[in-house]
C-alpha cells in the first residue's frame, strides 16, 4: 500500500522531490513547504483520509532545517493511518495553514503558534491559545531557558516562600 500511495501521490501531483519511510507499518510521507496544502486535500479526497488526528510540531535544535511539523491522518473507511512531515527552516518557520482542509486544523495549529512560534499563513485566528498575550518566547522551543522551581511541602514551605519574589515586598 505505502509504495503504491506514494506513487500516486508523485504522479497525481508531479511531486518528485516527495519522500517517504515506513515503520513499523506505518507510512511517513515528507513534502516541501509549497505543497502541503496540495498533499493534504488529495488524500483527503482521492484516499479517504478524512480525519486529521493531530497536529504537532519537533524541534530539531541544532539541526537545520530545524522544525518539523507532522500531520496525523486517519482513514476510518479505510482503517489506515498516515503521517505527513513538512520541514521548516528556523529562520522561515512559515507554512501555510491546513484550516481549509482539515478544520479541526484550528486549535492545534494556534497551540503550535504558541508553543513554537511557527507562522500559519492564512489561519483564521492565529492568537496565543495557552499563554497569556504579553508572554515573552515560545516555550517548547529548545534554546527557552528552563527553570527548575522545588515543590513546597510542610518541611519546606517557609524556605521555598522566601526565595519568592512576593517575600521581598
Amino acid at each position: 500500500m505505502e509504495n503504491a500511495l506514494v506513487e500516486q501521490l508523485k504522479t497525481a501531483l508531479e511531486l518528485g522531490d516527495v519522500q517517504a519511510t515506513a515503520f513499523r507499518d506505518e507510512l511517513t510521507l515528507i513534502v516541501p513547504r509549497e505543497r502541503i496544502l496540495d498533499v493534504l486535500a488529495y488524500l483527503r479526497d482521492q484516499h479517504h483520509f478524512e480525519m486529521l488526528t493531530d497536529e504537532t510540531c519537533v524541534d530539531y535544535y541544532p539541526r537545520e532545517p530545524r522544525f518539523g511539523i507532522l500531520y496525523q491522518l486517519n482513514s476510518l473507511s479505510r482503517n489506515v493511518r498516515v503521517r505527513v512531515k513538512v520541514m521548516l527552516s528556523e529562520h522561515d518557520p512559515r507554512i501555510p495553514s491546513a484550516v481549509p482542509i482539515y478544520r479541526n486544523a484550528n486549535w492545534l495549529e494556534r497551540e503550535i503558534y504558541d508553543l513554537f512560534g511557527i507562522i500559519f499563513e492564512g489561519h483564521p485566528d492565529l492568537r496565543r491559545l495557552l499563554l497569556p498575550a504579553d508572554f515573552q518566547g515560545h516555550p517548547l522551543r529548545k534554546e527557552f531557558p528552563a527553570t527548575v522551581e522545588e515543590n513546597a511541602f510542610t518541611f519546606n514551605r517557609a524556605r521555598i516562600d522566601a526565595q519568592k519574589p512576593y517575600a521581598t515586598e
